[in-house]
């Protein structure tokens, strides 16, 4: 596919995706605009449903409402608050030490630049491009698994490489519709065009999907 095909199908995918799934927001919950809460419970979210995380983050943001408090934390309180998401030792380390690297270099703030962002401990591009996108209005392409399978899938990429996968398709989608993609391939990801099974008679997106036309083609020549 042409790259001037692949933007134009991509603004109408998106187009698409605004219809299919109105209002669509991140799945985690956090206190509106606070990019430290993101930041936070977006780098629990990892290997760990975002339903899960919403439930342990109410308790630890009560107990640690900003960057100042979570910094002089004591690392085995926030283990603890946190335990039931996996990986929590490495997560309140990750947490901790980011807290702590925020007040010392960015005043308490969460910077709102992709390249600042990553240099937090334990903050990659993923999260980096949710918080830059959600928090700060900023075309964000935030290149998680249902993200990556969906566009490899449509035919906009042939590449699992999350880096890779966010360049090209921010060359490919509208820069004003971006970040409202992601949450929704997210969701599309999760009912409809899931790991396990593409569900071609059910996607929204009929002629501009390579995976769909893959179905079409089939179904035609059993008949």
């Amino acid at each position: 596919m042409k790259k001037s095909d692949k933007k134009r199908i991509g603004a109408l995918a998106a187009e698409i995706f605004e219809k299919e799934y109105q209002g669509a927001v991140c799945s985690l919950e956090y206190k509106p605009g606070d990019a430290f809460q993101l930041l936070i419970a977006t780098r629990l979210s990892a290997q760990c449903t975002d339903a899960r995380v919403n439930m342990v983050t109410p308790a630890l943001f009560k107990r640690f409402p900003d960057a100042v408090s979570l910094s002089n934390a004591d690392i085995a309180e926030v283990e603890g608050l946190i335990k039931t998401c996996g990986l929590y030792k490495t997560k309140a380390r990750d947490i901790v030490a980011c807290a702590k690297m925020l007040c010392e270099q960015y005043g308490g703030q969460v910077p709102d630049t992709i390249e600042e962002l990553t240099k937090l401990p334990g903050i990659g591009r993923k999260t980096a491009n949710l918080v830059c996108g959600d928090i700060y209005n900023k075309p964000a392409v935030v290149a998680d698994t249902h993200f990556i399978r969906l566009c490899n899938r449509m035919g906009f990429v042939k590449t699992t490489d999350p880096l890779k996968v966010e360049r090209e398709m921010r060359e490919i989608l509208p820069s004003d519709k971006s970040n409202g993609f992601c949450h929704r391939a997210v969701l599309h990801g999760r009912a409809v065009c899931t790991a396990r099974k593409a569900m071609c008679d059910k996607c929204c997106f009929n002629e501009i999907c390579d995976k769909k036309l893959d179905y079409k083609s089939r179904k035609e020549q059993k008949r």
